[in-house]
């Protein structure tokens, strides 16, 4: 697959991604492997070790970025609440633990290359599509 992130006009925006504290190590090595331009953030990252779903969701909303998660149990309520709350919520992409770290790594990267601005505001994927 060719990349188009690094192509992309200068004022064109580019999906920005943050990944939550359990999210395999493995999927963001391999994004970044094959998207080294890739706009990717973890949460330990940033000070957010240890902290609950609703302050991470909190987090990606002031820093417009979709959540990148494996946590299928207790995001999805979060996430309900902020959209019923009328708070921002940029999207969330919830990947399978036990999906192939290739067709993960496939599908997370089609889907930041082919997205409008705030296209997943408010929305919950689950990945792989397939």
């Amino acid at each position: 697959m060719h990349s188009v992130l690094h192509k992309r006009e200068e004022t064109e925006l580019v999906l920005r991604l943050g990944t939550d504290e359990n999210f395999n190590n493995r999927i963001l090595l391999g994004l970044l492997r094959r998207e080294p331009e890739i706009d990717i953030v973890r949460v330990q990252d940033v000070g957010l070790m240890g902290k609950g779903d609703e302050e991470v969701l909190e987090w990606c909303a002031k820093e417009d970025r979709c959540l990148l998660t494996h946590d299928v149990s207790t995001m999805k309520r979060y996430v309900d609440e902020r959209i019923a709350a009328g708070l921002r919520m940029p999207g969330v992409f919830e990947i399978r633990e036990k999906a192939p770290i290739g067709q993960s790594i496939e599908e997370i990267l089609i889907v930041a290359e082919c997205s409008l601005p705030n296209e997943w505001e408010g929305r919950i994927v689950f990945l792989p599509l397939r």
